[in-house]
């Protein structure tokens, strides 16, 4: 049958190896089905016009040769012992061979080959990074996807053609290897167990490591990075950056990087202006000198770390916007003294001291003398007592006076006490989880005319909450259970969460009366709120559009 353009053999268990030599002599064949041939063990053709292939359930199919350059699909499903694949073609574009899990051998000729999906071949050994390499056989080759190839230990790929590297779930990988100049995206999430990687040169805007615990050598070269994460890299000692555009870093739980590794990172990429180096307990005063090249630098993370004072940032760091000092246990009670008043770093508007240890009268001084800060967190601080603005303990403090000359006595009251200030710029504050306020109470002559967000949350022992804040937006006191008084002058009161509150039914609806504007009500599981009391909140607010309750 030499003009046969079309062929398909469905389910035919006659059909075996010694009868793909009679298909030799369709030339014109175009179209060839071979689904459900269970006793095929091996397909050889030479087929010049073949483009279209179809080998699905062929159980004991073991090699599979085609050559034919206008191949342009192939369809090879549940064939559980193939073992060796051989393609030549110039028109073929995709090859997507899933779950091909016997298979060890792959021989590509395809010079329009763009993409690659063999995920699941579990026995794909290291091997299969020569078909993928330059002179390799597939020039064109795009992206590439080798998804739980669970066999591959060292990856090591040199393409000027890759864009796209896909590697999730390859859980023998411990070394990769990657020298292409145009890769874009790279995927390595369940590479639990990769020790060494290079990048140089890659083309990558930015990189994502995921949480690879035992990485212990990292290479990078890719001039256009901008951002760039290491979180959880926990056994990185050597670190080699090298990305001139880098805009962000994530440095975060790498407790081994040092100084040597800082100074490296900063010189090779002067571009940074976010730092995250949580928990980078190896990195001393003497490093963080480096962050001097850093002349964009906005935004430094230095939460679990050992600092003591802030005086290497204070030098380091002129235009810096955002600091976290999250658990940074070991800070001293004067470290904050040079913020006050904007003396060091007149551009920080946000700080974040949460789960400190830092005493009540540094946090009140903070408050009393730092009013340029927009944004300031104190969750978890066991030193916050009771926010009282009534008064002025810091009142007597003259321009030239410096706090820490004050009597401590005064300092050391139940309340922390701030000035009123008409150029008081705080936004929001989060005091979440401290448990020995038992008070807050912010009147209207502490002019906090810009705090917009509240949130207590989680600070059982919350007794009362008093305030009369102009823009005051939201108001967040879920699971304060020792609620008892609330009382609002908030008239741009939009959304009151008191989730898991004590506060009583009474106290609720004199508090809802003057809030005309509040949209949003959250009171499931408040114990003291029945029912009866939600509909009458529903009749005495109109315009409140939701209710979250538990009836």
């Amino acid at each position: 049958m030499p003009r046969l353009v079309d062929l398909r053999l469905h389910n035919c268990e006659g059909i075996n190896a010694t009868s793909m030599a009679s298909l030799s002599e369709c030339v014109f064949l175009e179209a060839l089905q071979l689904d459900f041939c269970w006793l095929l063990t091996s397909v050889t053709l030479d087929l010049p016009r073949l483009r279209h292939i179809s080998l699905v359930n062929c159980r004991k199919i073991v090699e599979l040769n085609l050559s034919s350059p206008a191949l342009v699909s192939i369809n090879v499903t549940s064939c559980p012992i193939l073992n060796r694949i051989a393609i030549i073609s110039t028109a073929l574009e995709k090859l997507v061979l899933q779950k091909q899990q016997s298979l060890t051998t792959i021989m590509l000729q395809c010079l329009c080959l763009s993409e690659v999906d063999l995920t699941g071949c579990e026995s794909l050994n290291d091997s299969i990074c020569e078909v993928f390499r330059d002179g390799g056989g597939c020039p064109m080759l795009n992206t590439l996807i080798l998804d739980s190839c669970e066999s591959l230990t060292n990856v090591n790929l040199n393409s000027i053609s890759l864009c796209t590297l896909s590697l999730t779930g390859c859980l023998g990988l411990t070394n990769l290897q990657l020298a292409c100049p145009r890769l874009q995206k790279v995927h390595l999430d369940g590479c639990d167990y990769l020790e060494k990687a290079s990048f140089s040169p890659v083309g990558l805007y930015s990189l994502n490591l995921g949480i690879c615990a035992h990485l212990t050598e990292l290479e990078i070269r890719a001039p256009q990075m901008k951002a760039l994460e290491m979180k959880g890299c926990g056994a990185l000692s050597q670190a080699n950056i090298d990305c001139p555009q880098l805009h962000s870093l994530d440095a975060s739980f790498c407790s081994l990087l040092n100084n040597v590794f800082l100074a490296s990172a900063t010189a090779a990429c002067p571009s940074i202006e976010l730092l995250v180096l949580m928990s980078c307990t190896s990195i001393g005063p003497e490093g963080l000198l480096a962050l001097q090249r850093l002349s964009n630098l906005t935004l430094l993370d230095m939460s679990y770390t050992y600092l003591t004072n802030l005086q290497p940032i204070i030098d380091s760091c002129s235009q810096l916007k955002v600091l976290k000092l999250q658990a940074c246990k070991y800070l001293e009670n004067t470290a904050l003294i040079p913020l006050h008043k904007g003396r060091a770093l007149p551009n920080l508007c946000e700080l974040d001291l949460s789960y400190g240890t830092l005493s009540q009268s540094a946090i009140e001084e903070l408050l009393a003398w730092c009013p340029h800060l927009t944004r300031l967190s104190l969750n978890g601080c066991v030193n916050m007592h009771n926010l009282d603005w009534r008064f002025g303990a810091c009142n007597s403090y003259s321009d030239s006076e410096s706090p820490k000359k004050q009597n401590k006595s005064d300092l050391r009251d139940d309340k922390i006490n701030v000035k009123g200030n008409p150029n008081q710029l705080l936004q929001h504050l989060n005091c979440v989880g401290c448990a020995n306020i038992k008070k807050v109470i912010i009147p209207a002559s502490a002019q906090c005319v810009n705090l917009s967000s509240l949130n207590l949350s989680l600070s059982a022992n919350i007794q009362e909450v008093n305030l009369a804040c102009l823009n005051l937006a939201t108001l967040k006191l879920s699971n304060c259970i020792a609620l008892e008084i609330l009382q609002l002058d908030c008239p741009h009161l939009t959304s009151l969460l008191l989730q898991a509150c004590g506060i009583e039914e009474q106290e609720l609806e004199c508090t809802i009366q003057s809030c005309n504007l509040l949209e949003t009500l959250d009171v499931r599981f408040c114990p003291k709120i029945s029912s009866t009391s939600i509909a009458k909140l529903r009749l005495m607010s109109p315009d409140l559009k939701r209710i979250f309750s538990s009836f």
